[in-house]
C-alpha cells in the first residue's frame, strides 16, 4: 500500500500541537505561505484554544477563518488514528517526544501517512526506528524526524557541501555551529530528558544497530571529535554530542553521493577560550544535575514548556553553520545561515518540510524512517532557499 498520492485524504497537511509556542509560529507560517491549493488543518487537544488561534490567524489572513479544527489528545490512540487517516502529512510540535510522541508515529506508520516532527531526542528516534520503520515501509509512510534546527541546517548543509565535492572518493566534513539565540522551555525539557536517560539512550542505540541493515561496500561515520582551535573558523571547536551528527551519518549511509568512506564531526564554535571552558562546565553541570530526578524536575520548572522569547528577541537572533569538506584533492567551505533558529526558522523548516512532502512532485521513492536529505534533498533545500535560509559556498579550491 502506497498512499503518497492518495488524493482521497481530506487534508494535505495537519499541524498537531498548533496552540503551543512553536506550533503557533508554524501555523502563522502556513497561513502566510501555504499555497491556495493546499488543504491544511489545525489540531490539538483543546478546541477553545484552537478557535482562538484560528481567530488570530484570520485577523491577519481572512481566508483562514475557515481552516478546519481537529481535536485529538497525544494519548488518545483512536483520535490519532483518525487524524492520521485524514491527512497526507502530519506535522507535530508536541514534545518531549519521548513522553508524548510515539502514538502519533504509530498511527502514521499504520495509515501510510507521512510524518514530520521537531525532535532532537536520539533515544526517541532510535526507538521509533525499531518499533515502526518496518510497518512504515509496508504502507509507504515517510517518517521524518528532526525537521527543525535539529537537524535540517546540518543535514542539508552537509548534503549541499558534498554536492560540491568529487564523487566516488572518501570525504571528510566538519560542521561548526554559531548562534546567539535563546531556547524554549520545550527544548530545555527535551534536553534535560535526554541528559537524564543516558543508559536508556545507549540501550536504544544498541537495539537499533541490531535492526539496521549493514552495508558491505560503503562506510559512514560520525565520531565525536576532540576540543580544538579551528583555523577554519577562528574559534574554539567544542564537540556537540547531539542528534545532528547521527542524522548526517544516516543520510551518508543511505546516499551514494557521500562516497565510499564518509566521516562527519559536529562542533560548537566559540570565540574565546574562557567562553569555551565556561560553556563546557555549564553543560557538564546541567548533565550531572539531570541524573537526579528531583533536580531534573526543578530545572524543568525554571523554563515552562509552551513559552519562548518575544518577537523582538527573536528578531535579534541568528545562526550560522560553517562546513569544511575535503576529498579527492578538493576543499570546500560552505555555510548555512538564517535568523532565529529555535523558533522562527524552526517553524519555517517544519512547515516547508510538511509542504514539500505533501505537494512536491518527483521526490525520492523512499519509505520508512528517513532523514530530510534522503526524503526531500534538493526539493527541500530549494524551498528553504526561497524562504530566506541561505546556503552558499564560501570558498572552494
Amino acid at each position: 500500500m502506497d498512499t503518497r498520492n492518495d488524493t482521497a485524504r481530506t487534508y494535505d497537511v495537519v499541524l498537531f500541537g498548533a496552540t503551543g509556542f512553536v506550533g503557533e509560529l508554524t501555523a502563522r507560517y502556513l497561513a502566510a505561505h501555504a499555497p491556495q491549493r493546499c488543504r491544511w488543518a489545525l489540531a490539538g487537544r483543546d478546541r477553545d484554544r484552537l478557535e482562538r488561534l484560528r481567530d488570530r490567524l484570520a485577523a491577519e489572513h481572512p481566508e483562514c477563518a475557515g481552516v478546519p479544527l481537529l481535536v485529538a489528545d497525544a494519548g488518545d490512540a483512536a483520535a490519532l488514528r483518525g487524524l492520521a487517516e485524514s491527512a497526507r502529512v502530519v506535522a507535530t510540535t508536541v514534545g518531549p517526544y519521548l513522553w508524548y510522541g510515539e502514538p502519533l508515529v504509530a498511527a502514521c506508520a499504520e495509515a501510510g501517512t507521512d510524518y514530520v516532527d521537531l525532535t532532537g531526542e536520539p533515544e526517541f528516534v532510535d526507538l521509533m526506528y525499531v518499533r515502526h520503520d518496518a510497518r512504515a515501509r509496508e504502507t509507504g509512510a515517510r517518517l521524518v524526524h528532526a525537521c527543525g534546527f535539529d537537524s535540517v541546517p546540518h543535514d542539508l548543509g552537509v548534503y549541499f557541501t558534498v554536492r560540491h565535492l568529487p564523487r566516488g572518493v572518501p570525504l571528510r566534513v566538519d560542521g561548526f555551529v554559531r548562534s546567539n539565540a535563546a531556547f524554549s522551555g520545550g527544548t530545555f525539557a527535551s534536553a534535560l530528558t535526554a541528559a537524564g536517560r543516558g543508559r536508556q539512550a545507549a540501550r536504544a542505540a544498541r537495539d537499533r544497530r541490531l535492526h539496521e541493515p549493514r552495508q558491505a561496500d560503503r562506510r559512514a561515520r560520525a565520531p565525536l571529535g576532540a576540543p580544538r582551535f579551528s583555523r577554519e573558523t577562528g574559534a574554539w571547536a567544542l564537540p556537540l554530542p547531539t542528534l545532528d551528527p547521527r542524522v548526517v551519518e544516516r543520510s551518508a549511509a543511505a546516499l551514494p553521493l557521500y562516497g565510499p568512506d564518509f566521516r562527519y564531526r559536529h562542533y560548537a564554535a566559540v570565540r574565546t577560550l574562557p567562553m569555551a571552558l565556561g560553556g563546557a562546565a555549564a553543560v557538564g553541570a546541567g548533565a550531572a544535575l539531570a541524573q537526579v530526578p528531583a533536580a531534573r524536575r526543578w530545572l524543568m520548572g525554571r523554563y515552562e514548556p509552551g513559552r519562548g522569547p518575544d518577537a523582538e528577541r527573536r528578531r535579534r537572533s541568528w545562526f550560522r553553520v560553517r562546513f569544511v569538506g575535503e576529498g579527492g584533492g578538493r576543499r570546500v567551505c560552505a555555510e548555512v545561515s538564517g535568523g532565529d533558529p529555535g523558533y522562527d526558522e524552526t517553524a519555517k523548516m517544519l512547515a516547508e518540510s510538511a509542504l514539500c512532502l505533501a505537494l512536491d512532485e518527483g521526490l525520492p521513492p523512499v519509505a520508512g524512517q528517513v532523514t530530510t536529505a534522503v526524503a526531500m534533498g534538493d526539493a527541500l533545500l530549494e524551498r528553504l532557499r526561497a524562504a530566506g535560509i541561505r546556503f552558499r559556498v564560501a570558498d572552494a579550491r
